[in-house]
């Protein structure tokens, strides 16, 4: 008798899903087509070969089911340059997956590269859904103080500072830090790249904003959350909050009521993972929990 006991509890465990051993890990976010992730200006998918750009995020999606890539392009250049690194990493990445589309998610400059690809570079047949996180739908005073507050000799000194930073230190190749800021600029954001990426139909596209409420979390971004506050009225510190809203914008994420707010870092889960009052994470597995039960 206590031989057949324990050949039944044996077989008992042989059958329990995988996903009750693993602590109940679902398909919440086992959608449709895979999730590309694309990061914004200055950094990489992985920050100076060790600081995970979107932090604890790639593992809670794959967790629940989903099937994830990240894309990593130059941190600092035009947007027509990361579009075309991105969309040669998009298709490969189809290839790989042996997908006919993917759901492309992408935060800050990532959003604008991402939306360039798609309606200039041949991917919307490929592309089933588009997310916007914190993006500078119509740019950014700060970039505009930047590039248009110097004289021409200044902005080429900085510029060619941050191109060998970029090239040397954060492996870059060929940046082009000059470009990547006017491109950020609010009148040619509105005046000629809106005008010529059109959103495509067929594809869905929405949005979220970010919002530093009383103080940024990230301390490094309050000096630019006050000065946005003083152009741009709410915003996360680098991105303002009517910026941010492309296509069906779902709305502003601020963190708990007991928190300061959600910044440009904090809504990718940095710094480090330290988000106080917002889960970064679970933020995006319900933003892809979505996208599955949407049919992408």
């Amino acid at each position: 008798m206590k031989k057949l006991i324990t050949i039944l509890a044996l077989l008992l465990v042989v059958t329990i899903p995988t996903t009750v051993l693993a602590g109940g890990s679902t398909d919440t976010c086992d959608t449709k087509y895979p999730i590309v992730l694309a990061h914004g200006m200055g950094a990489s998918a992985e920050i100076l070969g060790i600081v995970d750009y979107w932090w604890g995020i790639e593992d809670a999606l794959e967790d629940e089911g989903a099937d994830v890539y990240i894309t990593s392009v130059n941190g600092m250049d035009s947007t027509a340059a990361k579009a075309a690194d991105f969309a040669n990493q998009f298709n490969q990445i189809l290839v790989y997956a042996g997908a006919s589309k993917a759901n492309i998610i992408g935060h800050s400059h990532g959003t604008l590269y991402t939306r360039y690809a798609i309606s200039n570079l041949g991917l919307s047949p490929k592309v089933a859904s588009y997310t916007s996180i914190a993006g500078p739908h119509r740019g950014s005073a700060l970039a505009d103080l930047i590039m248009y507050s110097f004289s021409d000799d200044v902005v080429d000194m900085l510029g060619g500072s941050l191109d060998f930073v970029y090239a040397f230190i954060f492996g870059d190749t060929n940046p082009d830090s000059i470009q990547n800021g006017y491109d950020l600029c609010t009148d040619y954001m509105t005046e000629t790249f809106n005008p010529n990426t059109p959103n495509v139909s067929g594809i869905y596209y929405q949005s979220w904003a970010a919002k530093a409420k009383t103080s940024c979390p990230s301390v490094i971004l309050e000096p630019t959350w006050l000065i946005m506050l003083a152009y741009e009225g709410a915003n996360d510190g680098l991105v303002g909050v009517e910026s941010a809203k492309w296509g069906n914008f779902r709305g502003v994420e601020d963190a708990a009521w007991y928190s300061v707010g959600c910044d440009h870092l904090n809504i990718v889960g940095q710094l480090f993972g330290i988000t106080p009052g917002f889960d970064a994470p679970d933020f995006y597995v319900d933003v892809v929990s979505e996208l599955k039960d949407w049919g992408y």
